[in-house]
């Protein structure tokens, strides 16, 4: 059967975030709550792929905001791409990516930038639309190294890890974690990513605040502190499959004692008892993926973890 690919109204917020709970590589990104706190800051362009009117697919997407001619999807969060429940394997996927290009270029579109949802977020093997992208003569125009650990099969933490547990321990670090933290936590985040790259956190503090109340078991700020300061802590951000560690940052008194150590290793083991299969540090790329920072890949590696990529996409429409 033919797919029909349309817009996404605004009225069927309720209906797309359904279909994402029971899609196999949906995350909470990817819900139109989610997607919403960018407000009016990008030109929505998302999709609904439909089989006999049956919603089948989705793909959250919308107009590069550095050019005009070209689709992202999707541009306001990490990853993207055709989010289905599995009917969309194989050709179908070939069919529906083909769809979704046909669509945009009549619309006067020359381009497509396909972020591609990371393997470990995939409740079931879905990389499908990796190969239709392959069949359609799309190129990978970005690759980002990350490190995750498999938590099933994890390698085991170096030596100077574990003496940083253990200088943590004995410094009398206390666990805690709730969004009461967040403004400390944000303060460090913020000198941290000042001090050292002279940049600002992706988020600002009311933007993460409001996301934290929206999504209260899917983000969570877990900190270290000692007579009742913050001295390091993590926000993660929680899926189906793994946990994340969106931010991490520690003050100079807490690098001292490797309070991140102990952080890191609570969150490690709360995610495996939570039955999670990764814990993915994130990516330590600049400059579009071309520079890697190998000194903050070595630090989040040693923890037992190895090497995952984000892909990105580049297919030329028409």
């Amino acid at each position: 059967m033919s797919l029909v690919v349309r817009s996404y109204e605004n009225g069927e917020a309720d209906l797309w975030d359904s279909f994402c709970q029971d899609s196999l590589q949906a995350t909470f990104l990817h819900t139109r709550r989610f997607l919403s706190y960018h407000g009016d800051k990008f030109c929505d362009q998302s999709l609904v792929i439909e089989d006999k009117g049956k919603w089948v697919g989705l793909f959250p997407a919308a107009v590069d905001p550095d050019e005009s001619s070209c689709i992202v999807s999707h541009p306001g969060i990490t990853y993207g791409g055709v989010l289905h429940q599995g009917k969309l394997r194989g050709d179908r996927m070939i069919q529906a990516i083909s769809e979704i290009s046909r669509y945009y270029h009549s619309h006067g579109y020359q381009k497509l930038l396909y972020k591609a949802v990371p393997h470990f977020y995939h409740q079931s093997p879905a990389q499908d639309d990796l190969y239709a992208l392959f069949r359609l003569g799309g190129l990978r125009s970005r690759c980002n190294l990350s490190c995750t650990i498999n938590l099933d099969h994890r390698i085991q933490s170096s030596e100077r890890r574990r003496r940083g547990l253990r200088k943590a321990v004995s410094s009398g670090l206390e666990i805690v974690k709730g969004s009461y933290h967040l403004p400390t936590f944000w303060a460090i985040l913020t000198e941290n990513l000042e001090s050292k790259y002279g940049a600002n956190p992706m988020h600002t503090l009311k933007e993460i605040s409001h996301l934290v109340d929206q999504f209260p078991d899917h983000i969570s700020c877990v900190c270290a502190i000692q007579s009742g300061k913050i001295v390091a802590g993590i926000l993660l951000f929680i899926t189906h499959t793994a946990y994340h560690a969106q931010y991490i940052a520690s003050s100079s008194y807490g690098s001292k004692i490797c309070a991140l150590d102990l952080v890191l290793a609570h969150c490690i083991e709360k995610a495996k008892t939570e039955d999670r299969q990764w814990f993915d540090f994130g990516t330590s790329n600049e400059n579009q993926g071309f520079i890697l920072n190998n000194g903050l890949y070595k630090f989040k590696s040693e923890f037992g973890g190895g090497g995952t990529v984000y892909e990105f996409y580049e297919l030329s429409l028409g």
